[in-house]
């Protein structure tokens, strides 16, 4: 594990007994199980499709797998622990074995389905709720030792777009983390990674708000993962739909990457490595 001399931020995490170099920004590619998530919902629900799309989002540059079972979109539908684990157990250990080198993420706010998926061979646990939805799940990935990525929200999936409201949402954002974070490190795990949770319990504006001051979330000194992919946020303000918010996800992510994004969580991985590409070699110019 190590860091960036001049940020102070962790470059390299181990990921069992693999490496996730962060010292330039990399791609997660969003593998839905679910048949009702906001984009995608329904086209990988089968062992067969999702290890198809597995294949092609590593082929097309992806360094990072997130697995969900759980949709977290707005008013989505409440599934129990053994459903979501059933929809995950076994496509997660069948692409453990035909990936074997490919970094997996589990996308579960639940402590169980956490060590579940790492005993299966995940990697990272990623928490929408940053272990406010299962008061075990610090001590859990403490416990794992594994990298660890939390998101800020506000409430639940069922109730976080019910008239979220902040007085300035970067400082609560930044707050937020920093008691999360001291907290997790108390119980020994540094392997940090942090998701200012667009769309998450926040307003289109709010979005924007959090976007423009997102360099402000580098005074943790933690690692910065985005999820900006094909969200309300973009179609909304292109007065469109998912399906045809490609265009505007890259101008965002162009935005986001040139303010010190490390990961970008995407559906379209071939699009996001190319935006990576093209920001490092003009950064490279200079």
């Amino acid at each position: 594990m190590t860091k960036n001399k001049n940020l102070n931020t962790l470059i390299t995490l181990e990921c069992n007994s693999k490496l996730l170099d962060l010292s330039t920004s990399v791609i997660m590619g969003i593998l839905n199980l679910t048949d009702d998530s906001f984009y995608d919902g329904g086209q990988h629900n089968s062992i067969k499709k999702a290890l198809l799309q597995t294949e092609k989002m590593l082929d097309d540059g992806a360094k990072i797998i997130d697995i969900g079972a759980y949709s977290s979109r707005p008013k989505a539908k409440h599934i129990s622990h053994d459903e979501e684990w059933q929809r995950l157990e076994k496509t997660l250990q069948i692409i453990n074995k035909e990936f074997p080198q490919a970094i997996l993420s589990v996308d579960t706010f639940r402590s169980e389905i956490a060590r579940r998926s790492i005993d299966n061979g995940a990697d990272i646990i990623n928490d929408i709720s940053a272990g406010n939805l299962d008061p075990q799940m610090f001590d859990t990935v403490a416990d794992l030792n594994v990298p660890y990525i939390m998101m800020h929200m506000q409430g639940n999936p069922q109730t976080m777009q019910d008239n979220p409201h902040y007085n300035c949402i970067e400082k609560e954002v930044v707050n937020y983390f920093l008691n999360k974070v001291k907290t997790l490190q108390q119980k020994g795990l540094s392997k940090i990674i942090i998701d200012p949770g667009f769309g998450f319990g926040k307003t289109l504006e709010h979005n924007y708000q959090l976007l423009n001051n997102l360099e402000k979330l580098h005074t943790l000194e933690i690692p910065l993962l985005v999820g900006v992919s094909r969200k309300s946020m973009v179609y909304k303000v292109l007065e469109t739909d998912a399906k045809n918010s490609l265009n505007g996800t890259t101008a965002i992510h162009t935005l986001c990457l040139s303010k010190g994004a490390s990961i970008l969580r995407v559906h379209d991985v071939k699009e996001a490595v190319e935006c990576v590409k093209l920001i490092n070699f003009a950064k490279n110019q200079l």
